[in-house]
């Protein structure tokens, strides 16, 4: 069966890629407020916004499916199909990896995370909050880019993801200096693992925010 002509021309699959963005970055927000609850010792207001995170996680699911299945066979696109749903897939692994977050947060509520370390989660949850969000702006990029062509959107697109890897440094570091104060705090080892995985986890999202760019830059060079 042939595909009618009209059909080769749909709508860009970057339009999907940036409404999924959007709410990977509006569940990274939740994911920040839920971590200063969690340092805070607010439980209740912690589960509520770990229920909105699953909740913009089920919508973000509902846009990939729709990005993967509405691409006709034979349409015509600006890049390789399977390098766009490639792309897909870190992002969307980054949303994954903050229910991951939260879920083990929940696990051991009680007594939570030292005082000592809270100040160092935040800044980490920060560093990856600016992660997703400089993803956010490369995918809104990229979007005008595979319309217009442009050399110097490409060249600025190519920037983003260059300060996506120094950024994802910077979280790498802070990770590192979590699980170092953790191990030499002493007392409980329960605690001292919690924490050590809780800062794994949080990491993780930076690595796939990271990946998703390592993927953006593989379409700029077809």
């Amino acid at each position: 069966m042939r595909t009618p002509f009209m059909s080769l021309f749909m709508t860009s699959p970057f339009e999907g890629l940036q409404e999924h963005a959007e709410l990977v970055k509006s569940c990274a927000l939740v994911f920040k407020n839920a971590v200063a609850c969690h340092v805070a010792g607010e439980g209740a207001a912690f589960e509520e916004l770990r229920a909105e995170a699953a909740q913009i996680e089920s919508r973000a699911d509902a846009v990939k499916r729709r990005v993967r299945g509405h691409i006709p066979k034979g349409t015509l696109m600006p890049v390789d199909k399977f390098q766009l749903f490639r792309y897909l897939r870190e992002q969307d692994q980054v949303l994954d990896s903050v229910e991951d977050a939260l879920d083990w947060i929940s696990y051991r509520t009680d007594p939570g995370i030292p005082a000592e370390l809270g100040d160092d989660f935040l800044h980490l949850a920060d560093a990856v909050i600016g992660l997703i969000e400089a993803l956010s702006k490369l995918v809104r990029g990229a979007r005008s880019y595979f319309k217009k062509f442009s050399d110097e959107e490409r060249d600025h697109l190519k920037t983003m993801v260059h300060e996506l890897h120094h950024r994802e440094r910077d979280a790498d570091q802070i990770e590192d200096q979590i699980k170092r104060r953790a191990l030499n705090l002493g007392g409980d080892p329960i605690t001292v693992f919690h924490m050590v995985r809780l800062a794994e986890t949080i990491g993780a999202i930076a690595d796939h925010a990271e990946n998703a760019g390592d993927m953006m830059r593989a379409m700029l060079a077809r």
